[in-house]
C-alpha cells in the first residue's frame, strides 16, 4: 500500500494557499507580497490588459471583414433573421418534447374530428327523425293542402323556403281579394 500523504507537507501535488473569505480585508493580504513579487503582478497586469487591448483591435477589424463580406454576397439583416429563425425552428423540431407534443396534439386533433363527425352524424339522424315523425308529417302535409288551395302548380317536395313564401303570397292575395269585394258591396 501507498504511504499516507501529510497534507501540510511540500510534497503534495497541490500547494496550500489561504483565499481570502468576503468581508475579510483583501488589501490585507496584498501587503504581504513582497516588493518584488507585487512589480511581477503590475507587469503581467499591463501584459494582459494590452493583450486585451489588441484582441479588441483584432475582433473590430474581423466584425468589419466580415460585414464586408456580407455586403459583396447580398446578405442582409433580415435574410440573416430569416435564416436563423428558420435553424431554430428546426431546431425546435428536432427535439424530443417537440415529436412528442405534436404527435399527442395530433391524436387529440384525430379525436376531436372523429367526435365532431359523431355529432354531425347524430344530428343528421335526429333531423331524419323528426321529418320522419307524425307531427312533421302532419305539418307537410297541411302545408301541401294550402298550396294545393292556393293554386301553386309546383311539383311536390319543393323548397320549403318556397312553399312558405308561396304560402304567404297565397294569403296576401286572399286578403286583397276580400277587401276588394267588400269594397264592391
Amino acid at each position: 500500500m501507498a504511504a499516507e500523504m501529510d497534507p501540510d507537507s511540500e510534497q503534495g501535488l497541490l500547494k496550500k494557499e489561504t483565499i481570502p473569505e468576503v468581508g475579510e480585508d483583501a488589501a490585507a493580504s496584498v501587503n504581504v507580497l513582497s516588493e518584488e513579487e507585487q512589480d511581477e503582478l503590475r507587469r503581467e497586469l499591463a501584459k494582459v490588459e494590452e493583450e486585451i487591448q489588441t484582441l479588441s483591435q483584432v475582433l473590430a477589424a474581423k466584425e468589419k471583414y466580415l460585414a464586408e463580406i456580407k455586403k459583396k454576397l447580398g446578405i442582409n439583416s433580415l435574410q440573416e433573421l430569416k435564416q436563423n429563425l428558420s435553424k431554430g425552428w428546426q431546431d425546435v423540431t428536432a427535439t424530443h418534447a417537440y415529436k412528442k407534443t405534436s404527435e399527442t396534439l395530433s391524436q387529440a386533433g384525430q379525436k376531436a374530428s372523429a367526435a365532431f363527425s359523431s355529432v354531425g352524424s347524430a344530428i343528421t339522424k335526429k333531423l331524419e327523425d323528426v321529418k320522419n315523425s307524425p307531427t312533421f308529417k302532419s305539418f307537410e302535409e297541411r302545408v301541401e293542402n294550402l298550396k294545393y288551395k292556393v293554386g301553386v302548380n309546383k311539383p311536390a317536395g319543393g323548397d320549403f323556403g318556397e312553399v312558405l313564401n308561396s304560402a304567404a303570397n297565397a294569403t296576401a292575395t286572399e286578403a286583397t281579394t276580400k277587401q276588394t269585394e267588400e269594397d264592391a258591396q
